[in-house]
């Protein structure tokens, strides 16, 4: 067995969760960023909620206006010829996609990694006109006092990736977009190699490529370069749809150990694995032969996105480390492994 689901799964679903308004609800509880902090194990989990009076003729996305500060709300009928349903979390009108929900950062605490206690309200809530559409899946970095924290921005220019720093999680400053549309899944490295940032990245192709996981190096965490391919998915195999970073990686005396995540052509998810050179992470040691974990459990094949495992975070005592992920875009679970098993994944 290569990794050990918790048996209280999932750890928290949107029930846990208040909403950030008494006219919404939590749809979505999920992809946390992990940390340690002040001793306890800390997530910052994307929740996604929407108005409570939605029909069941009519499609409906809540919108951000950064003008006022406000939520608005965009509504189309089904009927209407100019509306393409997509699936639960989407729609497209007039040929441009909206969301039926909008996300938010919020903290949760815990003692003993599996039992959490949620903040009743956002840490970080959607503020500029690039986080219209809401702001999802931060991945937390810590380096010396200092937490990066990566997250996605949605708004009607795109999908980009914005940075935020804090030391105490209770002020954080952002420092803007980092990586234009459609540049997504951005995990900054914990050290400085050599004097320079490092980070996974996963640009988007839309026309011709793979969706990759590339790396990029940068002298302030804020503008980035010297963009590389890294890991690209694997045609006829558990990797053949897509690939993206999903934790930070962790430092081991063999290099650097990243999960990530990966689809195949039926869009099942798996995680997977790969060790970066530990003085150059762009040269790959070893990659994944087999997944360390593929979307199994009913929490995980079923669900407002079914067939999912997805992590932003993982959290490592020595050789132990618990993954936290994102089961069916709806709820957070964990499974325990180790450096070790995670290495027997790859050749």
């Amino acid at each position: 067995m290569l990794i050990k689901r918790f048996a209280q799964n999932p750890l928290i679903t949107p029930a846990d969760v208040p909403p950030s308004r008494s006219d919404y609800e939590v749809v979505g509880a999920f992809n946390a960023g992990a940390t340690i902090h002040q001793g306890k194990v800390l997530l910052l989990l994307r929740v996604a909620e929407r108005p409570k009076d939605i029909s069941s003729d009519e499609q409906v996305a809540p919108i951000f206006d950064p003008q006022t500060s406000t939520i608005e709300l965009f509504r189309v009928k089904n009927t209407d010829p100019d509306v393409e349903i997509i699936d639960s979390r989407s729609f497209f009108y007039k040929g441009r996609m909206y969301l039926t929900s909008i996300s938010h950062l919020r903290l949760a605490r815990s003692d003993d990694g599996c039992n959490f206690t949620i903040d009743p309200t956002p840490a970080v809530f959607p503020q500029t006109k690039y986080e219209t559409f809401g702001i999802e899946d931060p991945r937390i970095t810590k380096i010396g006092e200092l937490y990066y924290i990566t997250y996605k921005v949605v708004s009607g220019h795109g999908i980009a990736t914005a940075l935020l720093t804090t030391t105490d999680f209770k002020a954080f400053e952002r420092k803007g977009i980092i990586f234009c549309p459609e540049n997504i899944d951005v995990a900054i490295l914990p050290e400085k190699i050599n004097g320079k940032f490092y980070a996974l990245t996963r640009p988007v192709p839309t026309h011709i490529g793979p969706r990759a996981i590339w790396i990029a190096s940068s002298s302030d965490a804020i503008n980035w370069g010297d963009h590389q391919v890294l890991i690209a998915p694997k045609p006829d195999t558990f990797t053949a749809g897509k690939v993206g970073a999903s934790c930070v990686p962790i430092k081991t005396p063999d290099g650097w150990l990243e999960i990530y995540h990966a689809s195949d052509d039926n869009d099942r998810y798996s995680l997977a694995a790969c060790l970066l050179d530990a003085n150059d992470p762009s040269k790959v040691i070893a990659d994944a032969r087999q997944p360390l974990a593929q979307s199994e459990a009913d929490y995980e094949t079923q669900g407002f996105y079914s067939n999912v495992v997805f992590s932003c975070g993982a959290v490592q005592r020595g050789e132990a480390i618990t993954i936290y992920y994102g089961a069916a875009d709806q709820c957070t679970a964990a499974a325990n492994t180790t450096i070790k098993k995670i290495l027997s994944t790859m050749a």
